[in-house]
């Protein structure tokens, strides 16, 4: 019986981290051992583009991807780790329930938006976090333009103030007015907790943010929070009530609630503490990677955030340690140093920036040229050819 590494998830830590183990079983030339990857469906969601139009593009199939490279792929939805018994537990595509062993476990089952007790927040929001729930707001934007004009109608409401709703929010102007109407008197307010406009992004790119927002006439409340939502819009922590029939949710995330069924350390965030060579720490046969992994990117006390940047090398690492450890030979440490973000600011165009404190280096149409790069060439998947995929696998190659 082949020894298998079973990776949940097929986001881009967990295809990146299939690749890997494909490269270094590949390499060994070892025909006993399998890698299979557990997952809803068999496409790498390109997560980071959700806050753009047409969200049922955005993704990219795998399915040729895999079978090329000798990956197994099964659909169905991870429900049970069971580490005594290398066991997981999972629902298939037909809802029926089933059982896979493994001999070493890739958790990459990424994360999902947190969901604070604020009344109404389930019923009465949006968000941009899952394909699904991306594409209900988008169907429900365009179902605005059936509904009579009115102050409700024409605003939208993002609440947070981060990274995902900074670009949800420097969009949403031009993708209202491509459904209501160049001359739709528009409001796209931002709700934030931090007492000035992009305050979670640090000084470096404020400016940047504000001349964006201040062009697309998106309005900030800083220092302000939603204590509450209805079909008619949201009561702020001030008492102020505003109006609207879209109202986003884009406050903070969570690791996949997977990680709370395997022993160990975890952050705020619900992520696994991981080795430098990204295996849980505690666990013998269980490698955590992606949003799931709380992981050390430097010597300085940087950690992984939950960005595809830190994602897709995590993967090539943590695949390529887990046949490592199959095969006996010597697992590579993770390590990423440089740190960037490009920040897409609307029609203004991009903020892109480098380091931990975000020094400001392109902006405006040259920041926006290279943010579509990012978002629609590099964060992609290699094409279904063996050499080029296996290739492309190698945890040396450097992301940025």
């Amino acid at each position: 019986m082949k020894s298998n590494i079973l990776i949940i998830g097929a986001g881009f830590a967990g295809v990146w981290s299939a690749l890997s183990a494909a490269r270094l079983f590949d390499q060994a030339k070892r025909g006993d051992l399998s890698i299979s990857v557990l997952a809803p469906q068999a496409e790498l969601r390109i997560r980071p583009r959700f806050y753009e139009p047409d969200v049922q593009a955005m993704k990219a199939p795998l399915a040729a991807l895999f079978d090329v490279v000798g990956v197994n792929f099964i659909q169905g939805n991870a429900e049970r780790i069971d580490a005594s018994e290398r066991l997981v537990g999972y629902r298939d595509g037909h809802g029926e329930q089933r059982e896979i062993r493994y001999d070493r476990l890739i958790l990459a089952a990424g994360s999902q938006v947190a969901r604070p007790a604020v009344a109404g927040l389930a019923e009465h929001t949006f968000d941009v976090d899952q394909m699904e729930s991306a594409v209900r707001l988008e169907q429900h934007l365009t179902g605005l333009a059936a509904l009579p004009a009115s102050p409700a109608r024409n605003t939208v409401v993002v609440c947070g103030g981060g990274f995902t709703g900074i670009e949800t929010a420097t969009e949403m102007p031009a993708r209202l007015r491509a459904i209501l109407g160049s001359d739709a008197m528009l409001q796209v307010i931002v709700v934030d907790r931090g007492a000035k406009v992009g305050a979670a992004l640090g000084a470096g790119i404020t400016p940047a943010i504000v001349a964006a927002c201040e062009q697309a006439g998106v309005q900030w409340l800083p220092g302000s929070s939603v204590v509450a939502v209805d079909a008619g819009g949201v009561t702020l922590d001030n008492g102020e009530y505003i109006a609207s029939k879209t109202v986003i949710w884009t406050v903070g995330v969570k690791a996949s609630p997977l990680t709370a069924q395997v022993s160990g350390e975890r952050d705020s965030l619900g992520r696994l503490r991981v080795d430098d060579h990204l295996k849980v720490i505690g666990q013998q046969h269980i490698y955590a990677t992606g949003d799931v992994a709380w992981a050390a990117v430097d010597e300085l006390g940087n950690h992984a955030l939950m960005t595809c940047q830190h994602a897709i090398p995590m993967g090539r690492h943590c695949g390529n340690n887990a046949a490592a450890d199959l095969l006996a030979v010597a697992p590579v440490i993770y390590r990423q140093p440089k740190y960037v973000t490009c920040l897409d600011l609307g029609g203004w165009g991009a903020a892109f920036s480098e380091g931990w404190e975000r020094e400001l280096k392109l902006q405006g149409q040259e920041g926006k040229d290279l943010k579509r790069q990012i978002n629609s060439v590099w964060i992609y998947p290699p094409a279904a050819d063996r050499a080029t995929a296996l290739a492309a696998a190698d945890p040396a190659i450097a992301i940025v």
